[in-house]
């Protein structure tokens, strides 16, 4: 049995780090609003926001969850349907399960998440990856899925827009097109996109459209949104035979308490911000060359086109290999600058994210590197 020690810690959860400057890419796109701050105390009991369910949580109309989700999201994401999930992963394993069966066909991109891969094996499905490019660039040509598909039968495509490690951006709405010419149904996996950025489903001649409530939505995690076409409502959002009000694939409900309730929360903030991708961009590609005059190299797309990002820091590391610390000296020097995101223990390339930064804790975050290197030179 735990010791009373023991219990007593998980009574006094701290998090030391929540005023430091934030470069971790899970977590720059989900820092909570001020008033998505105030409902996790509003809706922090249990099932809190189902008080008022009638048997779908989708039509909830006090707190608004219906309005959010038939008119709110459809309107933002550029679909004609949207639904909530636990999470991009599982908008993702929705639609798969639901349009293949086992031994079909799915191309992915080869910069894809994890996650896609794991869906894929539950379904039973083969994956059939688009290469990327390799080092230094990783990019995945929008042409590769053409050759790809001309050579073998596809159930769907799925696009990872952008990948969670380098950031690069394909060419979705070329994507979209090749898929459309082909007859196959197309899923956008934008987990670090809506939200951030303008993306919108039908523009990208896409049937489906993922997010990421808790890495790009400013919501308490995990959640996700899920926006589709209406020639696929029947099919992915179908009801149980069983429990007639129940959809099937996300087991009758999804989010509820603080995860919608904050996503709710957000979503005026959110609407906004991609308004300003620009300016996130421009924040990006200063921090790339800022870094590079440092003597480290950043991977991926050049000039970078989004906030999330990695960089080969050698220097980092030749250090790492002659400080009694070894690797976490770094996360305990940046630390110590006020400076949090870092994964412990790692020095050979950093993954990083601009996006929750202003240009001048940006500019504190060069300065750190620069003043580490001097230190241990």
């Amino acid at each position: 049995m735990a010791k009373q020690a023991d219990l007593e810690k998980l009574t006094t959860l701290t998090r030391p780090h929540r005023d430091m400057i934030n470069v971790m890419p899970l977590q720059t796109g989900s820092i909570l609003t001020e008033a998505a701050r105030r409902v996790l105390v509003e809706f922090g009991d249990g099932y809190s926001i189902c008080d008022f369910c009638q048997g779908r949580l989708v039509d909830i109309a006090n707190p608004p969850v219906r309005q959010f989700v038939n008119e709110m999201l459809p309107e933002f994401l550029g679909a004609d349907v949207a639904t909530l999930t636990y999470g991009a992963r599982d908008g993702v394993f929705m639609v798969m399960h639901s349009l293949t069966k086992p031994g079909d066909v799915v191309v992915v991109d080869g910069n894809r998440h994890y996650s896609t891969a794991v869906a894929a094996e539950r379904a039973g499905t083969e994956l059939v990856v688009v290469p990327n490019s390799g080092y230094p660039e990783y990019t995945v040509d929008a042409e590769g899925f053409a050759d790809v598909l001309r050579e073998r039968r596809a159930s769907l495509v799925i696009l990872t827009y952008p990948d969670g490690r380098f950031g690069n951006l394909v060419d979705a709405e070329r994507v979209g097109e090749i898929a459309q010419t082909v007859g196959v149904p197309y899923l956008v996996n934008g987990a670090y996109s809506v939200g951030r950025m303008p993306v919108h489903m039908k523009e990208l001649s896409a049937d489906f459209l993922v997010g990421s409530g808790h890495k790009s939505m400013a919501s308490a995690g995990p959640s996700g949104v899920l926006g589709m076409r209406d020639k696929w409502q029947e099919v992915v959002l179908r009801r149980s035979a069983l429990h007639k009000t129940k959809e099937i694939e996300c087991l009758g409900c999804t989010v509820r308490g603080v995860t919608l309730a904050t996503l709710m929360a957000s979503f005026p903030t959110v609407v906004e911000r991609v308004t300003h991708w620009e300016e996130q961009v421009s924040k990006a590609q200063w921090f790339s060359e800022a870094m590079e005059s440092l003597g480290f190299t950043q991977l991926g797309e050049k000039p970078h086109r989004h906030d999330i990002m990695v960089f080969e820091t050698p220097a980092l590391f030749e250090i790492s290999q002659r400080v009694r610390e070894r690797g976490f000296y770094l996360y305990k020097e940046m630390e110590s600058r006020g400076i949090w995101g870092l994964k412990p223990g790692q020095t050979k390339a950093l993954e990083m994210s601009t996006f929750a930064a202003t240009q001048e804790q940006l500019t504190q975050v060069v300065d750190a590197f620069q003043s580490i290197l001097e230190k241990y030179r």
